[in-house]
């Protein structure tokens, strides 16, 4: 465990020996987190985890599709990164955004149209089959 400009660094091997559920580390995005205080609180269960523990979790943790919320609590749990020989470059997902903003015009129109003319449709047939 070295320091490189005051940040600890440790090699996979190193963390490959935190695997137990008293004493778990992952690896996220060349990052290493020590978890164990967090095993008990983890919504998906400590399993999931444990599981993980002493390992690369990246795309683990991505395929979940954590909120912005649970990766901003990932600061605290951070205990160093991994050396720069040892590093992988995933990219980060970005979550989706439901903001209603971005609608266009044509989509939105689109969604009133077609239900008002079938509408119509429906009473031009009525009216003709029924001779109301």
């Amino acid at each position: 465990m070295a320091a490189e400009g005051g940040i600890k660094v440790f090699t996979r091997e190193e963390v490959s020996k935190h695997n137990t559920n008293k004493n778990t580390w992952l690896i996220i995005h060349n990052n290493v987190y020590d978890v164990s205080e967090f095993l008990n609180e983890h919504p998906g269960g400590e399993e999931v985890l444990i599981e993980q523990g002493g390992k690369e979790a990246t795309e683990s943790f991505e395929d979940v599709g954590h909120s912005s919320d649970a990766r901003e609590m990932m600061a605290k749990y951070k205990i160093g990164e991994l050396v720069e020989a040892e590093r992988t470059n995933v990219p980060e997902k970005s979550e989706p955004t439901w903001n209603a903003d971005q609608k266009t015009e044509d989509s939105s129109m689109r969604s009133w149209l077609l239900p008002l003319v079938l509408g119509l449709l429906a009473t031009v047939l009525y009216r003709y089959f029924f001779k109301v």
